[in-house]
């Protein structure tokens, strides 16, 4: 498959407001590229217009999820270095996916390394396969911690947990990763999908986009702040979401005993 090919992502509605975002160079183990970096925030936008998608899952096709840089693309660095990073693997920035107002779920199917690993990491929710291979590897690269791992991954398990996995590259498997808190879940692989997607369909029929929206900025954002901070920007942000026409659907919707009808989000 070419490295240019429009087909390298793909964004497919698989049942009523979920979308499947899938990595697709199972040849190459859907290893990382410039083409396929453009490709995939393309679709992320593309799902992100489409009121009919209102959760997102992002998986791999073939025996692999994302087992870090093309190889092709790594020489091409490295024959000049000079010409930076973004050259060969693509300058989207996976900080974007904290501010994207849609629940974002990775499935991850197959081996993750490098940067297929940060980007997993930048998703809101991870579930994995059982025995599946994780690694950072960038420091048997001889790389630093790349593409914002260096933030992302102590917030989620810590310093010293962080500092393991990144200082030694090590090898380790969905189960561990699920202790460790990487990721939030292992099921058996030919479980995965439809764990998952049994999990995004859930939060599309019974929950408001517009809650989610607010909440992932509040999550986010709060990291940097105080508790009292924190605590004063949710009293000011359930002020307005008691305005809203939403909340009285939620509370109706539950009076007569049937799915809410919330309304899209509106970014």
């Amino acid at each position: 498959m070419s490295e240019s090919s429009s087909d390298l992502v793909l964004l497919d509605v698989v049942s009523p407001g979920v979308g499947v975002v899938t990595l697709n160079k199972p040849d190459r183990l859907n290893a990382w590229g410039a083409a396929m970096s453009a490709a995939f925030f393309a679709r992320l936008d593309e799902a992100r217009a489409n009121d009919d998608i209102r959760v997102v899952v992002v998986t791999g096709s073939g025996r692999g999820f994302c087992p870090g840089a093309d190889m092709d693309a790594l020489n091409t660095i490295r024959a000049n270095p000079a010409g930076g990073a973004g050259a060969a693997t693509g300058v989207g920035r996976f900080s974007d996916m904290l501010s994207y107002p849609k629940p974002i779920i990775a499935a991850i199917n197959g081996a993750v390394a490098g940067v297929g690993l940060v980007m997993a990491l930048f998703c809101d929710l991870r579930f994995a396969a059982s025995g599946v291979k994780f690694t950072t590897a960038f420091s048997r690269r001889g790389l630093i911690a790349g593409y914002g791992s260096s933030w992302m991954l102590p917030r989620l398990i810590g310093n010293a947990r962080a500092l393991d996995l990144l200082l030694s590259g090590r090898v380790f498997a969905s189960e561990e990763a699920e202790r460790l808190g990487v990721v939030n879940g292992v099921v058996d692989g030919e479980q995965l999908m439809p764990h998952v997607l049994a999990y995004a369909q859930d939060l599309a029929d019974n929950c408001c986009p517009t809650s989610w929206a607010v909440m992932k900025k509040q999550v986010y954002g709060d990291w940097e702040n105080d508790a009292d901070t924190a605590t004063g920007t949710a009293i000011r942000l359930m002020n307005e979401s008691l305005m809203r026409d939403d909340f009285q659907e939620g509370v109706q919707s539950y009076l007569d005993k049937r799915a809410p009808r919330f309304q899209p989000v509106r970014d």
